[in-house]
């Protein structure tokens, strides 16, 4: 069994009730930390997940990010209640359907939505984050990316594709400008990931045609990513700031 002590960490994981970003909050909250359970729609979830870890103090934070004003105000919420937070977890996302042959107005409406949720509220809880930790003497960031910025998407999810670029060379550049200011910042890279967010494209291509994409023999899950998070979280790996590391079952290696 895995023991990292985050007993003294607050940590916000947005999109925390579902998924990748429910693992790894329960993750961090079984290593001791506070968590932030950023969550959209599923209360029940979120609520479940603080009840399994009382001893934690982590809460719960409903946020709509395909509003522009929604990261802001769970900052603020949040920061009432933490007052202190010592790492970000960008997490939160949708996968969403872009048709090509659709209509350009459809077309242009999820790309928007797509571009609001995935990348424009990481980038404004980056802005929140730098500020806060300059003020804190250091924090991390953790940007939950995808293999898809690498390798390519296929050609119903390009938006999704060009969110994950975004936030990768965000990931980087923060790395790159605050290092000298103790503000650490990593990637993940998942590849296909089995969750509810990806039965969509199950539905439409079959898990066989994924699993032939793999060098292993079963699609990774949410537990296979969690628990890098921890180390990012837990400055054992600090000198890896600005790095990507690839979770993709061997399916693209760069």
């Amino acid at each position: 069994m895995i023991q990292i002590d985050l007993s003294q960490q607050h940590i916000l994981v947005t999109g925390a009730s579902d998924g990748i970003g429910r693992e790894i909050a329960l993750f961090l909250m079984e290593m001791g930390a506070k968590v932030a359970i950023h969550y959209h729609k599923n209360k029940a979830s979120a609520e479940e997940m603080v009840g399994m870890y009382p001893e934690t103090d982590s809460q719960i934070f409903k946020a709509d990010f395909a509003d522009p004003s929604a990261p802001v105000e769970l900052w603020n919420t949040m920061i009432k209640e933490f007052k202190r937070i010592d790492a970000i977890v960008l997490n939160a996302g949708v996968f969403m359907k872009q048709p090509a042959d659709g209509a350009l107005q459809d077309w242009f409406g999820i790309w928007k939505k797509t571009m609001s949720i995935n990348l424009d509220a990481a980038g404004l809880l980056t802005k929140l984050g730098i500020d806060h930790f300059k003020s804190n003497k250091g924090g991390r960031f953790i940007y939950i990316a995808s293999r898809a910025v690498f390798r390519g998407e296929t050609e119903e999810y390009l938006a999704y594709a060009a969110s994950k670029g975004g936030m990768v060379s965000l990931g980087r550049s923060v790395a790159r400008s605050f290092g000298k200011i103790n503000i650490k910042a990593f990637i993940l890279a998942p590849g296909f990931t089995k969750t509810k967010m990806a039965e969509q494209f199950i539905e439409d291509h079959g898990e066989k045609r994924l699993l032939d994409e793999l060098a292993l023999a079963e699609l990774t899950t949410p537990k296979d990513i969690a628990p890098l998070v921890g180390f990012m979280c837990s400055g054992m790996m600090d000198h890896a700031t600005g790095a990507t590391i690839d979770v993709n079952a061997g399916s693209h290696i760069r």
